[in-house]
């Protein structure tokens, strides 16, 4: 049986090889390993205009909504916090158009990190813009720092990764009012989201955390399986 194309959100750096520095597509290498050893066949996606978006859709049996820079908040129609990096305004409008067309088209789609809240702000929810500001405290953002999280056990996730996970997810950013359709299904112990799900679709699952490091077999095998 032939693998299932799985498209892979990528972004535009700075790249050196030999002695040249030129602007390259990126993408980390473990987001294409993940989905080759679910079994399927992974393809960076630049993020070029929004308005290839919908062609590449029809190209793709699946998705996955990369991590990154933090989206920018006149995505939402929030204020930019000037302690944030410049947005890269660019991948919001391209992934935002890309996130709503594998959305109507009913495409399997894997959202992390930042990708999950691509997702919830391309179905018209909004993002904290800076979380520690609304908790007190910055334990989501201590980078290498396990926290344990809560899931819904009749879930998709619940299913793929079980009823409890210990995840390393550093943000400063969460989802504050969910997009239409989006169900919460996985919180910290503040009551935080850390994952989403769409209702009605095959399998669409937004998580905070970055599954492909190591331990998303599960969740790539469900997205994977969904696309076949």
């Amino acid at each position: 049986m032939a693998r299932p194309l799985i498209g892979i959100t990528a972004y535009f750096e700075a790249a050196r090889w030999g002695d040249w520095v030129r602007e390259a597509v990126l993408s980390p290498p473990a987001y294409a390993k993940a989905v080759e050893r679910a079994g399927g066949a992974p393809v960076l996606l630049p993020p070029l205009s929004p308005a290839t978006a919908a062609d590449h859709v029809r190209g793709l049996r699946g998705l996955v909504l990369a991590g990154g820079a933090e989206v920018g908040a006149d995505a939402y129609g929030e204020q930019q916090d000037a302690r944030l990096p410049a947005p890269q305004a660019h991948r919001d409008r391209y992934e935002l158009a890309l996130a709503r067309a594998a959305v109507q088209a009913g495409l399997p789609i894997l959202a992390v990190a930042r990708g999950m809240h691509v997702l919830n702000v391309a179905q018209g929810g909004t993002l904290i813009p800076w979380l520690p500001d609304t908790l007190g405290h910055d334990r989501h953002g201590e980078p290498g720092v396990p926290h344990t999280i809560q899931v819904s056990v009749s879930s998709k996730l619940g299913k793929a990764v079980g009823e409890r996970v210990e995840v390393i997810a550093p943000h400063t950013q969460s989802v504050r009012r969910l997009g239409s359709g989006l169900l919460a299904v996985a919180w910290a112990e503040d009551q935080i989201v850390e994952a989403v799900e769409l209702q009605g679709h095959r399998f669409t699952v937004g998580v905070q955390w970055h599954p492909e490091r190591g331990t998303g077999a599960g969740l790539f095998g469900a997205l994977v399986e969904a696309a076949r």
